[in-house]
């Protein structure tokens, strides 16, 4: 098997860097969105994004955790062929190995300290299964970046970067897997560790605990939950105990509306509808090669939420 490494993107080994004289605002919000269990196959995962009360969180309009979990025998993460429009994949491992497939050709394995990072573009297709040589645990999270109106119809593309940024800060440190502008990182507050890191001040932002208990300004965080945090900070403050490990999304507010259903990120019913029906007849996404077993047939077609309201 050729696993293909491609790292033209870069990435930037940096937090915040505000460029404007507006001062944080006195009024820090926090909102707090318990994530609903729910599964793929036979892997149970936590969905915190979307949620009905914050559908987007900057561009980020997907996140599902799954892990940890050990295993044997068994392949816990087995996703067949499937499309994609209007949307980057970001895939993040805390532990374990995820094989990706895409109709573009490529092979690439995350793992931890690595990121998958695939554009959907017009179209794509991919597949995600754990590699029969494995380590027999299972721990991340897989992340859907909104694409704007001028960027979702452009030719798709794939980057595997195998060693992401690295920030040290007193009382912890942040790895970078997606910037700029947007930023996705894991942050790490060392055991009996605080951890003030900079934020840029216009951007909304988001916490999700990995692993570990912290607490954000005095406040403890619960596990399975998406906090909030609106424009206006400057910085955040983080502290643990035992140590914890957390995931930082952020990014401008959204400024246009996207329609979601199933693995399509849209602006209209029509443009979902005619996504389906293209993979369904296999005119459009491609194909991918070497996963062992059928594509996934698309859902019917019987209703859909209406879109986000524009930022």
């Amino acid at each position: 098997m050729t696993l293909l490494t491609v790292t033209a993107w870069p990435l930037e080994a940096t937090l915040a860097t505000s460029t404007d004289n507006r001062q944080p605002s006195t009024d820090q919000m926090l909102e707090s969105h318990p994530a609903r269990p729910t599964y793929l196959g036979p892997l149970q995962i936590w969905r915190a994004l979307p949620v009905r009360e914050r559908r987007l969180i900057g561009p980020w309009c997907f996140l599902d955790r799954y892990g940890p979990l050990s295993f044997t025998s068994d392949k816990p993460m087995d996703v067949a062929p499937h499309p994609h429009i209007g949307i980057r994949t970001v895939s993040w491992l805390l532990e374990g190995e995820v094989l990706h497939r895409d109709s573009l050709g490529y092979e690439a394995m995350a793992r931890p300290g690595a990121v998958n990072i695939m554009t959907s573009g017009s179209g794509i297709s991919h597949a995600e299964e754990t590699p029969s040589t494995n380590r027999g645990r299972l721990n991340g999270v897989q992340l859907w970046v909104a694409l704007t109106d001028a960027q979702r119809n452009e030719a798709p593309s794939f980057l595997h970067v195998p060693e992401v940024p690295r920030r040290e800060y007193r009382g912890g440190l942040a790895e970078i897997f997606y910037s700029p502008p947007d930023l996705g990182a894991e942050v790490r507050v060392h055991p009996h560790g605080t951890l003030e890191m900079p934020l840029e001040v216009t951007h909304e932002h988001a916490l999700f605990v990995l692993a570990g208990e912290a607490m954000l300004e005095g406040q403890p965080l619960d596990v399975n939950t998406l906090y909030y945090l609106g424009p206006g900070r400057a910085s955040v403050d983080l502290q643990s105990t035992n140590g914890a490990r957390l995931l930082l999304l952020g990014g401008v507010p959204f400024p246009e509306p996207v329609l979601m259903w199933w693995n399509f990120v849209a602006r209209t019913p029509g443009e979902i509808a005619a996504a389906r029906e293209e993979w369904e007849s296999g005119s459009r996404f491609g194909t991918v090669r070497g996963y062992d077993g059928p594509r996934m047939h698309a859902p019917p077609l019987r209703r859909l939420a209406p879109p986000n309201p524009a930022s």
